[in-house]
């Protein structure tokens, strides 16, 4: 979205008043209901839906009713109140040409009061160019909910705080001057990026002056990521800039050499190929002895010491600490040492193992069995829930009777051994035996019960529930 900074000329109070609102609805709404927003923007004569409709039209805001009446932030409101608040602060007084776009940000030219020219760059994550940015960087950490507006700030503090350090221990950087939402001001630099370079005098030394950078940076504790000839400033006098900061990750994470290999990588392909340097990578006998010695030896991650500074941890870089690394490697140690173990152990025992392992899955199957008789017994009880109720309501069942149907039923059992059908009967008049004797079941009432107070009403529904029973 083309930033047309002629808009500010005619927004009033009410305006920002109103977009600030809508800022501070989004920390907890995808879509801030208008309701809300003329609560907290609380304008002192109303009016917030006319203030909402000028907006609207400045395309500051942007307006969804599919679910809901809400309202949200586009990129260019969220400019306006970053440009509007280092105006206030004094920052700078004009905004110019812009001078830069890429994939993440877009860059224009600010001028202070005395008419210094300033860099003022405005992170917008979520183009349609590069929109992996939740797994391709770890802006969000923990956080599980997030919008482009707060991805993209993140992203401008992170660069900030960078660019700050870097500048602290004497590294080419712009100069960090201020930052607010996802705008960062720094100075401008007098050059041009290095891929629009077509000759330089001596190639050579800033070729040596770049590597020198990569390997100060990982003695920092500091990896780039994305060190490129697109994100390296040079000037008529050949000095090397080096911009673009919110990606760097610590020499501790777990992947900081394949970054550290990648960048080293680009720089030797883009100098091969535009000022035709050679280079030859160090062959390496299998003992590990060199066997033939160049004139640029491409740097090894590993031989890299971190001495000069602990830039990672000052600046919480993306990447694991060097205490969450020792960690690491003293449990794995402690792992391949359990290992070792387990398997002097079980080369003895074989056989005692193969045997224990054959008995407990007799008793796991001897289980199994025993664990199905239960759930059929339970079944068959909830099939004759009725007739055992029955029995209790009557109240005709009692001890003698039980032990006559038990002689019954022993007899019959003993004559008919083979058939499963009366089998499974007398096992069913067994357990209804049992019921009615121990009262385990409590009589249900029926629906009517209410109104069976006495009378020939009662004494005929009992004399029906006896009879049920029989």
């Amino acid at each position: 979205m083309k930033l047309d900074v002629d808009v500010l000329r005619y927004l009033s109070k009410d305006d920002f008043r109103v977009l600030t609102a809508v800022e501070m609805g989004m920390r907890n709404h995808e879509l801030v209901p208008s309701e809300l927003v003329v609560r907290i923007a609380s304008l002192k004569h109303g009016g917030t839906y006319k203030v909402l409709k000028n907006l609207l039209k400045y395309k500051l805001l942007h307006h969804d009713s599919s679910k809901y009446d809400g309202f949200r932030l586009t990129y260019l409101g969220y400019d306006f109140l970053a440009i509007k608040t280092m105006v206030n602060r004094g920052v700078f007084v004009a905004v110019g040409r812009q001078i830069g776009v890429g994939k993440e940000s877009d860059i224009f030219e600010v001028a202070t009061e005395d008419g210094t020219v300033l860099a003022m760059k405005l992170h917008r994550l979520g183009r349609t160019s590069f929109r992996a940015v939740k797994s391709k960087r770890d802006y969000l950490r923990h956080r599980s909910n997030y919008n482009w507006l707060y991805l993209s700030r993140l992203a401008a503090l992170k660069e900030f705080a960078f660019m700050k350090a870097l500048e602290e221990h004497g590294f080419p950087v712009p100069n960090a001057v201020d930052c607010n939402r996802h705008c960062v001001i720094m100075s401008l630099v007098e050059g041009y990026p290095l891929v629009q370079v077509k000759q330089l005098q001596n190639p050579d030394i800033v070729f040596e002056t770049i590597i020198g950078l990569v390997i100060r940076l990982a003695e920092h504790g500091l990896i780039h990521c994305d060190f490129n000839e697109f994100n390296i400033m040079i000037d008529d006098d050949e000095k090397v800039t080096m911009i673009d900061f919110p990606q760097m990750v610590s020499v501790s994470h777990r992947n900081a050499q394949m970054y550290f290999d990648r960048d080293v990588g680009c720089i030797f392909k883009f100098f091969s190929k535009r000022f035709n340097l050679s280079f030859q990578e160090h062959k390496h006998d299998i003992d590990g002895s060199e066997v033939d010695t160049e004139e640029y030896d491409r740097p090894c991650f590993s031989s890299i010491a971190k001495c000069a500074g602990f830039l990672d941890k000052e600046l919480s870089a993306s990447g694991f600490t060097g205490k969450d690394q020792d960690e690491i490697e003293k449990f794995i140690e402690v792992g391949i040492e359990k290992d070792t173990r387990s398997d002097d152990e079980g080369t003895g025992d074989e056989a005692h193992i193969s045997d224990e392992f054959a008995e407990t899955n007799i008793k796991d199957f001897d289980s199994l069995k025993l664990l199905e008789q239960p759930e059929r017994v339970n079944r068959d009880e909830k099939s004759e829930a009725e007739e055992r109720q029955q029995f209790c309501e009557a109240g005709q069942s009692s001890e003698p009777d039980t032990r006559e149907l038990s002689d019954k039923e022993e007899v019959n059992e003993s004559n008919n051994e083979d058939n499963p059908e009366l089998i499974h009967r007398l096992n069913k008049h067994r357990r209804k035996a049992a019921a009615a004797v121990h009262g385990r079941r409590k009589s249900v009432t029926s629906r009517n019960s209410y109104k069976d107070k006495g009378g020939k009403s009662s004494h005929n529904s009992k004399i029906q529930k006896q009879l049920s029973g029989w």
